[in-house]
């Protein structure tokens, strides 16, 4: 089993060693062991959260995320070989989420694991003593970072057609303590590679019009 003492000692060995497009919308530049992060709603997003809380081979958990796949988990950088999925918890969803947080150092939770507001104070109890992390998919209350994500567009469609190669989203960060002040992000979610990045100025535009820069007039 592990203790809290053993996830922060992992969190911060492996502090720095991971650079994410996320580490500007998060206090100190990562989350934070025995902390909670809300991810909006948006799946990718909760998925890059969790690859980022659980670098370094860090076991994982979900609960309640029945949308939740294996090659999307996999893509995301999630070693599926120590994840371990509830799709289901029932309505015991407070329980299963308390046994996880003692033992599993990063725990994903969606919509449909219903949590009562005075079980949240005892999970929050929990966290603090197990140093383990919870990403709530929605909302999550009194969470410390609460992530919004504002669809930009789809690059690779042109006029009514062609493949879809990657997702702009503005992800605006808040909360509480080290994460009340507001700060923003333009990113691919996921990009033309598939995976997470920054959108850079100019990027978004050559992506757009990629599928037709070798073209020119002949003849």
């Amino acid at each position: 089993m592990w203790t809290g003492q053993q996830v922060v000692e992992e969190r911060d060995a492996g502090a720095g060693a991971v650079a994410s497009p996320l580490s500007g919308l998060l206090p100190g530049g990562g989350i934070r062991p025995g902390t909670a992060v809300a991810a909006g709603g948006d799946l990718p997003l909760l998925l890059a959260l969790a690859a980022l809380a659980a670098a370094d081979s860090v076991a994982w958990a979900a609960v309640g995320v029945p949308e939740l796949g294996g090659l999307a988990a996999a893509q995301a950088g999630l070693d599926l070989a120590i994840g371990l999925v509830v799709s289901d918890p029932g309505p015991r969803a407070a329980h299963v989420l308390a046994v996880l947080l003692e033992s599993v150092p990063v725990v994903l939770v969606g919509a449909s694991a219903r949590v009562p507001e005075r079980a949240v104070r005892r999970l929050w109890a929990v966290m603090r003593r197990s140093g383990a992390v919870l990403l709530a998919a929605g909302r999550w209350p009194g969470a410390d970072v609460q992530l919004r994500v504002a669809p930009v567009g789809w690059a690779g469609v042109g006029r009514g057609h062609g493949l879809l190669r990657g997702r702009r989203v503005t992800v605006t960060a808040g909360g509480r303590g080290a994460a009340a002040a507001p700060r923003s992000a333009e990113l691919w979610l996921p990009g033309p590679d598939g995976l997470l990045g920054v959108v850079e100025r100019g990027t978004a535009e050559a992506v757009r019009s990629g599928a037709r820069a070798d073209l020119r007039v002949v003849g």
